[in-house]
């Protein structure tokens, strides 16, 4: 049977990386995915993919256009998620993302700690308000925040990211607290240098991150990867699994 029949998921930032491969990861094990995106391309694009890989799972995808730091778009796209797919269960955070403007506290221009704390951290707490008094009337389910390596170790020139990313992994711990009565398990994936587009665009003249990805002692990760821990983390495989920010990260906050 697949990991995830009868489950519905609203996967924030699903139009591409780490996102779009949950979508298809969760589809392929029998989800209902709605795939929450800003871009309308490479959220139509994600969903169909998704849908498609679900075909034969019993798993469905659809788009919907939201923007995680409005309050109306969560709650619209939330609203739209249960009316087509039935009662959310399963709520994955992914939304965020540094840029080559970040850099150390005494260079990083406010703009950009806004921009970061606003998506990151004010995404993963407005979309969690939103849509766990769903999962609270779907009688439970699983919460899926996106942290970082950077708030397990020290990465300089990331101080923007830093912070946001700290703040998940906290939010993560009391939120896990506050809704285990509620029989919902809140976690976040820590993950290191992961191969996304956008990542990609980051290591040309970096020397800091190729030196950090070198240290990597499984070889660097990719989008499926986090999606592997996803679907765990979404599964019933991890019904006493909360409270917890786990690392997938090829070893490099060990080494």
């Amino acid at each position: 049977m697949a990991r995830l029949a009868g489950k519905v998921a609203f996967i924030t930032g699903g139009g591409g990386g780490i996102g779009r491969a949950t979508a298809e990861r969760f589809a392929e094990e029998g989800a209902k995915v709605v795939v929450a995106e800003l871009n309308a391309d490479s959220g139509s694009a994600a969903a169909e993919a998704a849908k498609a890989r679900g075909a034969k799972y019993g798993g469905d995808a659809h788009f919907n256009k939201c923007d995680v730091t409005d309050r109306a778009s969560v709650q619209a796209a939330i609203k739209e998620t249960v009316e087509r797919f039935g009662p959310l269960t399963i709520l994955h955070n992914n939304a965020g993302g540094s840029t080559a403007h970040d850099g150390a506290v005494t260079e990083a221009p406010d703009e950009e700690f806004w921009r970061t704390i606003k998506l990151d951290l004010y995404g993963t707490f407005l979309c969690s308000q939103i849509a766990i008094p769903e999962i609270i009337r779907a009688g439970g389910g699983s919460v899926i925040n996106m942290s970082s390596m950077v708030a397990l170790m020290a990465l300089p020139g990331r101080d923007c990211y830093t912070a946001a990313k700290g703040g998940i992994s906290a939010i993560t711990r009391s939120m896990a607290v506050e809704y285990a009565p509620y029989r919902i398990r809140v976690n976040a994936i820590a993950p290191s240098i992961t191969m996304t587009d956008r990542v990609k665009t980051l290591m040309p003249g970096n020397a800091s991150l190729k030196k950090l990805a070198a240290s990597h002692l499984l070889g660097v990760s990719y989008p499926v990867h986090i999606a592997q821990m996803a679907v765990y983390l979404a599964s019933d495989e991890s019904e006493i699994t909360t409270g917890q920010v786990i690392a997938i990260d090829s070893g490099v906050t060990i080494s």
